[in-house]
């Protein structure tokens, strides 16, 4: 079977303020373009190929995967699905807020206004069937977010609902995933 890479995008100034970014489109810092630079040469340095990047529309994963592409020469185009779950009115809301980790632990909850994990995950779900059986003939990297990572890492790997809302990736971390 196939396999791909994720790699969630560059820091932004929401990430250092420690405060939920969501649907938010909110711009890599200077340090993160730094990042997304630095993770283009990893790749080319630990040899990864790949035939395509797909990128979510936020400008934070857009710069990031344009950065990556520029340097590796690998294609890359949106991805609509891959964009971060709304989180509704927790947006620009402290990460380790006690209500919102209460209101995280609720699958079906929208967020007033935004998108529940159920939903999130059913278009995940649906994009990773979708390069499972072209991950044959074609290999790929996906530059998203981390809300992004964590369903990623569920259509992989059981977790618990504490083990998923706990689970979480550096900026510009690069995870490669093998189906089976």
């Amino acid at each position: 079977m196939g396999h791909f890479y994720f790699v969630r995008h560059g820091q932004t100034i929401w990430n250092v303020e420690n405060k939920i970014c969501g649907a938010t489109d909110i711009a890599l810092t200077e340090f993160g373009h730094e990042q997304a630079i630095e993770t283009g040469k990893k790749i080319l340095e630990e040899g990864i190929k790949a035939d395509e990047i797909l990128y979510s529309p936020l400008m934070r994963a857009a710069d990031t995967a344009k950065h990556i592409s520029e340097i590796t020469k690998i294609p890359a185009r949106v991805e609509p699905r891959l964009i971060e779950q709304n989180f509704g009115k927790w947006e620009s809301t402290p990460r380790n807020g006690e209500a919102f980790k209460v209101a995280k632990g609720q699958f079906v909850c929208s967020y007033e206004g935004g998108e529940s994990m159920l939903r999130l995950a059913q278009r995940i779900y649906n994009l990773l069937d979708e390069i499972k059986i072209k991950s044959e003939k074609k290999t790929y990297i996906l530059v998203a977010h981390n809300g992004i990572a964590r369903v990623v890492q569920s259509y992989f790997s059981d977790m618990t609902n504490e083990e998923y809302a706990a689970w979480g990736v550096k900026n510009c971390e690069v995870i490669r995933y093998d189906f089976i």
